[in-house]
């Protein structure tokens, strides 16, 4: 079949999204607001006069230009800003009703129980005789979906809320509720006066965690239940959440050890919340003698523990469970089943969600656990005072027979104080929440067994006792250079006997976690896939070695270039070199609210994720597993784009390219994360200090994404010419982890846009760089057609090629007046002339243009 996604999905969309957003668009005109009828008149003569102006090779400040001495009066600077302000408000609204109408349109356009659903699974494991299979399979496997603030999410709450509310209406059909919220929405502000903190980070995620994963992981938990009883052990209930605002420190001063403590009371008292409605709920049905009342008695029990003060604790999942598993006893036996699907529901939500909604995840950087090692050996005789001059196995030994505690009141530090603190509050969190509350410390920048000891280690002085330490440590390898290494750490910790012992205490279960951000972003997209290809089978094969069940913590963003894209594409492509018992990652920001935003959407995309390390392992692991020759091409595509990507990044104008053409250095002051975008607070822009995020949303609104595909067609070119193309095209017929990682490029590449950039050209400091990038564009997109034997990029996947045409032409004003602001800006900072109002208004305009650029494209940083 040629197409991935059928006609009828297509069809589907034009008429559910295509045509409605024609409609409700049209509705933007006649709302009463100021001067908002020209407005919209004016920006739909902009785009027109864009699209004509870039097929001329004009660049953005001459269009801007041109565009209000032929359609305005205004010749002052202030007031043509003015109406590009205005519309900025009124492109970011189109987004929002966008987004809106697409989400409304979702069960119509993908096929939910089509390819990758479960009960898609449930006909193929029937047809195979798999069940048994199946069974055994579900006895371990679990996907574990972590959700995090990485600063991705450009929408505000409150319009995250317009946007779900909207999609209803939509929905609907309900026009009056449409009118209103879109009046609402015009009166939201888009841009938040201060930057959140981590507890509101928390907040705003939690919102998802009570609507939209709540209700979408009972739906899917009661299905296997009901289509294959006797395969789903409650003890391992197949979905789990993680959480990572108020736990994740790393580089991030604002989180401490009390935002900790009250983000883990606010997922608790959120569940229990979630289960008192659902109670609430049950009661207006099952109405029985002898029902009502142990109904009656639980909905007590749960109102006490969130709203009367001295009974807020105690409560357990199994005082939870037992009755309502009373209840469905009697329901079975006097009552004929009635409504007893509402009551298998909420079992399994409290299987799955426990007491604690979400496991907190603690993350640091490994420097400063060193920091605070260091510290220990200056003012405490825990280490001896040379401790710092050791070599990584003496250290090791140390640290591994390290006895006494930590005196806190000597350690003046923040950051050190904090650490010590975090590490004992973890225990709170477990007697509070049960040990699944925080069961998780996760090292960043890990690239030696030293960092895992040297955790280890400050639990020891913190208050943990060896047997009795109910915490995995896991391991962060990101660099190239640190996935590298990984095997060789790891082959050291599993040979000592101390870390021995406490892998036995947790079930002789590793987790190691693999990022996808800073690899790309070190080494090109291609050679970082590649690399957390190949460290996780090493890895594989070590763990399988010492009889360890390794477990991978993917780290993936939204984009490509930073682990997404058809993420459940690479977790089915997996074969059988590389473990797969279960699938952990993390959401971020903006892939929450576009994958994961409506219970539809995540049912949908939670499902997927679930059939593809099923059917990894049912249905395909000859199919998937590279063979020898096979990897061994894939090596040499991936040295290939690693040196193209290194020339580039090497190149001594890239950062000034970076800085000076796209809005990277403005990143911070869009106030949509607590989290700093730089790793130290230097004026000097320096790659090593320059996190993933900025440095990757900064090319997506250039419109380069040079994240996503720099280097593969430089690769490509270099096996055609030494006469291997047969090869490549086998192994893009063949394997689906290189047939994912191009169809992924194809979706990086799609969202570019050159003539934005084009008139940079002629530079002459910067334009060597966009000619280099805009001919390994080119070069690339002749050997991905070249491959698929499609005339354009994503033709196999027709929806979302609309949807990123309509988002792309949508927007196409804003990243015009957007690189106008820029240049205007430069302008007046080359010439000191800083003090100039105009200079702050370019730099709002910038700003605020990111807003709409970032979330047209949804998984674009």
């Amino acid at each position: 079949m040629k197409y991935y996604q059928s006609s009828q999905g297509l069809q589907q969309f034009r008429h559910q999204v295509g045509i409605k957003f024609q409609l409700y668009n049209s509705l933007f005109t006649s709302l009463p607001f100021h001067r908002i009828e020209r407005t919209g008149i004016l920006l739909s003569l902009l785009l027109t006069y864009c699209e004509d102006a870039y097929k001329r090779k004009e660049g953005p400040e001459k269009i801007i230009a041109d565009f209000f001495d032929k359609h305005t009066n205004n010749t002052n600077e202030r007031e043509r800003a003015d109406i590009l302000f205005r519309f900025v408000q009124y492109v970011e609204r189109q987004i929002v009703l966008f987004d809106a109408i697409e989400d409304a349109a979702f069960k119509e356009v993908n096929d939910m129980n089509g390819p990758g659903s479960l009960k898609h699974l449930a006909s193929e494991v029937i047809q195979a005789n798999k069940v048994d299979a199946l069974a055994n399979k579900l006895k371990d496997y679990c996907v574990d979906m972590v959700l995090t603030a990485h600063p991705t999410q450009f929408y505000p709450g409150s319009v995250l809320g317009i946007i779900n509310d909207l999609s209803r209406a939509v929905a609907d059909n309900n026009a009056n509720q449409i009118n209103t919220y879109m009046q609402q929405l015009g009166k939201t502000p888009f841009l938040k006066k201060q930057k959140p903190t981590p507890y509101d980070e928390a907040v705003s995620l939690i919102w998802y965690l009570e609507n939209v994963f709540y209700p979408a992981a009972g739906r899917i938990l009661s299905f296997l239940k009901d289509q294959f009883p006797d395969t789903v052990d409650p003890a391992n209930p197949i979905i789990k959440m993680g959480f990572w605002p108020g736990g994740d420190r790393d580089g991030n001063p604002f989180v401490t050890v009390d935002t900790t403590i009250k983000v883990a009371e606010a997922l608790r008292g959120a569940i229990i919340k979630c289960y008192y409605l659902d109670i609430r709920r049950l009661k207006r049905r099952l109405t029985f003698k002898g029902v009502d009342t142990l109904l009656a008695s639980l909905e007590t029990k749960l109102y006490n523990n969130l709203f009367v003060p001295e009974q807020m604790s105690g409560l357990t999942k199994d005082e939870i469970l037992a009755p309502l598993k009373k209840i469905r006893e009697i329901l079975v036996y006097d009552h004929n089943n009635l409504f007893l699907n509402l009551v298998d529901n909420l079992i399994s939500k409290v299987e799955i969600f426990s007491l604690h909604f979400a496991a907190l995840d603690i993350r640091q950087d490994s420097s400063i656990h060193s920091k605070a090692l260091n510290a220990v050996a200056e003012k405490q005789d825990l280490l001896p005072k040379d401790y710092g001059r050791l070599n990584e196995s003496e250290k090791i030994e140390l640290l591994s027979a390290i006895k006494g505690n930590a005196q806190l009141e000597l350690y003046q530090d923040p950051i050190v104080a904090d650490t010590f603190r975090s590490i004992a509050a973890i225990k709170q969190i477990q007697e509070m929440n049960g040990e699944g509350g925080c069961n998780r410390y996760i090292i960043s920048h890990s690239f030696s067994s030293l960092n895992v000891f040297e955790v280890y280690a400050l639990f020891l002085i913190s208050g943990w006792k060896k047997n009795e330490m109910k915490i995995d440590i896991v391991p962060l390898f990101e660099t190239v250079e640190d996935l590298q290494h990984a095997a060789k750490a790891m082959r050291e910790l599993y040979g000592n006997e101390i870390y021995k012992s406490h892998l036995k205490l947790r079930k002789n279960k590793q987790t190691i976690m693999l990022g996808f951000s800073d690899g790309t972003k070190d080494g090109g997209y291609l050679m970082a896939n590649w690399c957390i290809y190949k460290a996780k089978e090493e890895l594989t094969r070590i763990s399988r070695e010492f009889g360890v069940d390794v477990v991978f913590f993917d780290g993936r963003g939204g984009p490509p270039a930073r682990g997404g894209g058809k993420t459940h594409k690479f977790y089915a492509s997996m074969g059988r070199n590389i473990e797969n018992k279960e699938i952990q990652l993390t959401i971020q920001g903006q892939t929450i609210s576009s994958n994961f935003g409506t219970v539809d959407s995540a049912q949908y995309n939670i499902e997927q994720l679930i059939h593809a390390g099923i059917s990894n392992e049912l249905f395909s692991l000859k199919e998937v597993t590279l063979e020898r020759n096979e990897e061994e091409l894939l090596a040499l595509l991936a040295e290939d784009s690693y040196k193209s990507y290194s020339a580039l990044r090497d190149h001594p104008n890239f950062l000034h390219y970076l800085d000076n053409l796209s809005p990277l250095r403005f990143y911070s002051e869009t106030n949509i994360a607590s989290r700093p975008t730089k790793r130290n607070s230097s004026p000097r822009l320096d790659f090593s200090d320059l996190r993933a995020i900025p440095y990757v949303g900064a090319w997506s609104q250039l419109k380069q994404n040079v994240t996503g595909y720099y280097g593969v067609g430089t690769a490509l070119q270099s096996l055609d010419k030494m006469k291997r193309w047969n090869e490549v095209k086998h192994l893009y017929d063949h394997s689906l982890f290189f047939k994912t990682l191009m169809d992924n490029c194809e979706m990086a590449m799609r969202k570019c846009f050159f003539p934005l950039t084009e008139h940079f050209s002629k530079h002459p400091v910067y334009g060597e760089i966009w000619a280099m990038i805009y001919d390994e564009f080119e070069l690339t997109k002749k050997y991905l057609l070249k491959l698929s034997g499609n005339q354009e990029l994503m033709e196999d996947y027709p929806v979302e090629q609309l949807s990123i045409q309509m988002r792309e032409r949508i927007v196409l004003p804003l990243s015009t007046l957007q690189q106008y602001a820029i240049i205007k800006f430069r302008e007046l900072e080359k010439n000191n002339d800083t003090r100039n109002p105009m200079c702050e208004v370019y730099q709002k305009l910038i700003i605020r243009s990111s807003f709409g650029v970032i979330n047209a494209a949804r998984n674009s940083a």
